[in-house]
């Protein structure tokens, strides 16, 4: 947590919105550290909802479901912060928020381990076909057999994106005895014995196992097809706990029938219900060996702790600091705190001569500028300045006048 530094505005008259039943103890981080006009909603809104709720609100926390739009955008005029309480950002119009100069912070490496240690979970009991004997003895059968029941040690794991989760993933793996083989687009460290397949196709033919372990981007869509499941070795598990928009679920659907797959373990879907208690409908619901969840892959109290705790701090160095370390939109930027001055912050287009036109602006009325950071994307420019405190308020003003200009914010 961030030491408690006192802001140019009222920490109590800055409104914070809360949606999805994010973890009570990230609200309680906020209000202890002075932060008291909360709002928290247990569910997702929808986009004429938000809209009405994110007037002059300051800092929205959300999780996957709530989908911040360029219309929401528009209407939150006093919108400093977006915090993600997940792994993604996807629900959020980054190119929106990067134009509003709105910081968009998330947690990326928080659920790894859940979502890893699952990942083995599932694959035990795929390949012990425990859901069909589960399903035997709920009716009542008795289904004793170990035909088509197998151990892990010596099968081979296929991991398709070998980032944090799939790396995770590939050490525990082989700590259970298997073999991992990994595909992923960029060049990756292989850990442990892991190898490299040269492509998916390569991948798959020789996976027992293959889990999924990828961004949902245009080029992931449907990237476990028809055309891919035909690649698989026979009697192969899927597991997906990625993304919805991965795999062609219909496809995997007469994989399954047919008896091509053996079994599959799916976490995430195209399209999901907004809250608990909602239908939810899915093509391999009823088929054998599978295991549907409703997206739980990183629910657990330990990572719902981790997240709040990580998107809590990144939020509050940047309300109280400026620090812009992990945003994904406002350029990174993570200065300590100067003595003796004032910090402003300033957001604009990425135009030529913005600084110097913030220069000459302060250096005409005789404003000191103690300290000056100026970092860059291609679409906005951030400039965090400390200057003499008898001035800062001018400084503001004079700021809020330069061309180009999306924000201004005075810290301390």
């Amino acid at each position: 947590m961030t030491k408690q530094s006192a802001t140019s505005y009222p920490k109590e008259k800055i409104k914070i919105l809360f949606l999805e039943n994010i973890s009570e103890k990230a609200v309680q981080q906020f209000k202890q550290n002075g932060y008291t006009n909360v709002k928290k909603l247990n569910g997702a809104l929808s986009e004429d909802d938000l809209i009405k709720e994110v007037k002059d609100v300051h800092m929205i926390g959300i999780r996957s479901k709530t989908m911040i739009t360029p219309k929401v955008l528009e209407a939150a005029s006093k919108l400093q912060a977006i915090g993600c309480f997940c792994i993604g950002v996807n629900q959020v119009n980054l190119k929106a928020a990067t134009k509003a100069g709105v910081a968009v912070f998330n947690a990326p490496y928080s659920n790894t381990r859940s979502v890893a240690e699952l990942c083995i979970g599932a694959a035990i009991m795929l390949i012990r076909r425990i859901p069909d004997k589960n399903m035997a003895a709920h009716k009542g059968i008795w289904m004793k057999e170990a035909k088509g029941s197998f151990e892990l040690r010596g099968k081979t794991l296929g991991i398709i994106g070998y980032g944090n989760i799939g790396s995770q993933l590939s050490v525990l793996a082989e700590s259970l005895g298997m073999k991992v083989v990994f595909y992923d687009t960029e060049t990756k460290l292989p850990l442990g014995n892991a190898s490299v397949a040269k492509s998916l196709k390569e991948l798959v033919a020789q996976s027992d196992i293959v889990s999924l372990h990828v961004p949902e981007t245009g080029l992931t869509k449907n990237l476990i097809n028809k055309t891919n499941l035909k690649y698989f070795k026979k009697g192969a598990i899927l597991l997906n706990y990625a993304r919805g928009e991965v795999v062609d679920l219909n496809a995997l659907a007469v994989a399954l029938k047919e008896e091509a797959l053996g079994g599959a373990a799916i976490d995430v879907f195209p399209w999901e219900p907004e809250k608990n208690g909602d239908r939810f409908e899915s093509p391999l619901q009823g088929l054998p060996n599978v295991i549907l969840t409703p997206h739980i892959g990183g629910s657990t109290e330990e990572a719902q702790q981790n997240i709040g705790e990580d998107v809590s701090i990144k939020l509050f160095q940047y309300l109280e600091r400026g620090i812009t370390n992990g945003s994904h939109t406002v350029p990174a930027i993570g200065l300590p705190p100067v003595d003796g001055a004032h910090r402003i912050l300033h957001i604009h287009n990425n135009k030529p001569g913005v600084l110097s036109a913030i220069n000459t602006e302060l250096s005409k009325h005789g404003i000191n500028i103690v300290g000056q950071y100026l970092k860059t994307n291609d679409e906005i420019g951030y400039v965090v300045l400390d200057v003499d405190k008898k001035l800062s308020r001018k400084a503001v003003e004079l700021l809020k006048e330069v061309k180009e200009t999306i924000k201004v914010r005075i810290l301390y």
